[in-house]
C-alpha cells in the first residue's frame, strides 16, 4: 500500500513514467545515483532530472561524496516517506474541495448544452448569446446535472477514502520516526555514561591525593633545610 501510495507521489510531480524510481529508492539508505540510472535503463542525466522534479518539493534528500581519484562529486539520494505522504494528503483535500466546489455548483445554478456540438454555457453566457449556440446556431438545451452530481459525489467519496488511507499510514510513519529517535536519545546517553566511567577510571580520587600530599611533604622538607642554613 505505502509503495503505491509514493508511486502516485512521484507521477504526481514528475509523470507516471518517473513512477518505478521508488522500486530502488524505497530503502533507508542512500542510493548511488549511477545505480539509480542503471536500474532505470536512463543516462544519468534523465535520472538527475527526474530526481531533480521530486527533490524540487522536497520529497527526497541527498548526500554526496568526493571521489579522492577524479575529484567530483557523486550523489546518494533517498525518498522522504513522510514528507511525501503529506503533499499527497494536500493534494487529495484540494481535489476534494475542488470536487465539493463542483458538486455545489452544479446544484444551485444552470448549465444550456449544444446538442450537436456539445458546447456547454451557464446560464448567464447562454443569455448574453440569446441560448444559441454560437458555432452552429442551434438552440441551446438546459442540461439535466443529476448524473453528473452524481459522478461528482462518488468521485468525492473515492477521494475521502483515499484520505483516509494516506492518514494511516502518515500515523505509522509517525509512530516509527518517533521510536527511532527514542532509540537515538538512549543511545547518546548510554555513550555518555561510558564516557564518564573511563574518566573516572583514568584518575582515581585516591591515587591523585597520594601524589599531591608526597609533593608537599618534599616541597616542606626543602623549605625547612634552607631555614635552617
Amino acid at each position: 500500500m505505502l509503495k503505491n501510495l509514493l508511486k502516485e507521489v512521484i507521477s504526481l510531480v514528475a509523470g507516471k513514467q518517473a513512477e518505478d524510481i521508488i522500486n530502488i529508492l524505497d530503502t533507508q539508505k542512500y542510493i548511488n545515483e549511477f545505480v539509480i540510472a542503471k536500474k532505470l535503463g536512463l543516462t544519468i542525466n534523465q535520472a538527475r532530472n527526474i530526481l531533480y522534479k521530486i527533490s524540487d518539493h522536497g520529497l527526497v534528500s541527498s548526500t554526496r561524496k568526493k571521489d579522492k581519484r577524479k575529484g567530483w562529486y557523486t550523489y546518494f539520494w533517498k525518498i522522504e516517506i513522510l514528507k511525501s505522504l503529506e503533499f499527497l494528503k494536500e493534494n487529495l483535500l484540494k481535489k476534494i474541495e475542488n470536487t465539493e466546489h463542483q458538486i455545489k455548483s452544479r446544484e444551485t445554478k444552470r448549465f444550456y448544452v449544444c446538442l450537436r456540438c456539445h458546447i456547454e454555457l451557464s446560464e448567464e453566457n447562454a443569455l448574453i448569446n440569446n441560448f444559441t449556440c454560437n458555432e452552429c446556431g442551434s438552440i441551446l438545451v438546459l442540461k439535466d446535472n443529476t448524473k453528473l452530481i452524481r459522478d461528482l459525489r462518488k468521485n468525492k467519496e473515492k477521494l475521502e477514502k483515499d484520505l483516509r488511507i494516506v492518514g494511516e499510514e502518515i500515523s505509522k510513519e509517525k509512530e516509527k520516526e518517533e521510536k527511532k529517535r527514542a532509540k537515538e536519545i538512549k543511545r547518546e546517553e548510554r555513550k555518555i555514561k561510558r564516557n564518564k566511567k573511563t574518566k573516572v577510571s583514568k584518575f582515581p580520587k585516591g591515587k591523585r591525593n597520594k601524589k599531591t600530599k608526597v609533593k608537599s611533604k618534599k616541597g616542606k622538607k626543602h623549605r625547612t633545610k634552607k631555614r635552617k642554613k
